[in-house]
């Protein structure tokens, strides 16, 4: 998921419909045989989602672009949120919060990436790693934060529509390491200027 907050006029929005259902001014998606696009406008804001699988590296690459047909400047804040699994589908699903266990994440400052791995249970078991990192170029404002704990994303009895991380002025934790509910999850700031686009990989 992504979240987008334009903190210049303080509108919340995401990328796709889902999880926030803010209705925008006008929306489109669009399948190909490589990517799938998805548009819509927000204000003075147009948000285009390109979403690429990459089989030969076991990848995914989704491509915000950032387009201000206003007339100021603004400056958006994107979340992004991913829950871990790691494991086979059945094993997961028979015993999500077990399995969880085994999940350890890592903060790698030089690249902007969180690293998770699933610890081995057995000498025969094989490490399993995902990464999970944002690239947003010469037009990032300030340091990317990072969250990695569940239930400090989201807060007690809430949902990825409303997570406590959204609240106006709270910042990711950074916590890392051998979380309950582990999650990957990068928030980093862009500054768009008029009639300007700008991308975050």
């Amino acid at each position: 998921l992504c979240y987008i907050r334009d903190l210049t006029d303080g509108r919340l929005w995401s990328s796709g419909a889902q999880p926030i259902r803010t209705r925008p001014d006008w929306s489109r998606s669009s399948l190909a045989l490589d990517r799938v696009t998805l548009q819509r406008a927000d204000g003075d804001i147009e948000t285009r989602t390109e979403i690429t699988v990459v089989p030969g590296d076991a990848a995914e690459v989704r491509r915000v672009t950032l387009t201000n047909s206003g007339t100021r400047p603004h400056d958006i804040e994107l979340t992004t949120y991913a829950e871990v699994v790691m494991a086979p589908r059945s094993a997961d699903r028979a015993h999500p919060a077990f399995s969880n266990l085994f999940v350890e994440t890592e903060w790698h400052a030089w690249c902007s990436a969180i690293t998770a791995v699933r610890r081995a249970r057995t000498a025969d078991d094989v490490p399993h790693w995902c990464v999970h990192v944002v690239d947003a170029g010469a037009d990032r404002i300030g340091e990317v934060q990072w969250e990695t704990d569940r239930a400090r994303f989201l807060g007690r009895g809430r949902s990825v529509q409303q997570p406590a991380a959204l609240d106006p002025g709270v910042a990711l934790s950074g916590t890392t390491g051998p979380v309950l509910d582990p999650i990957l999850s990068l928030r980093t700031v862009v500054r768009v200027a008029p009639g300007q686009s700008v991308s975050v990989a």
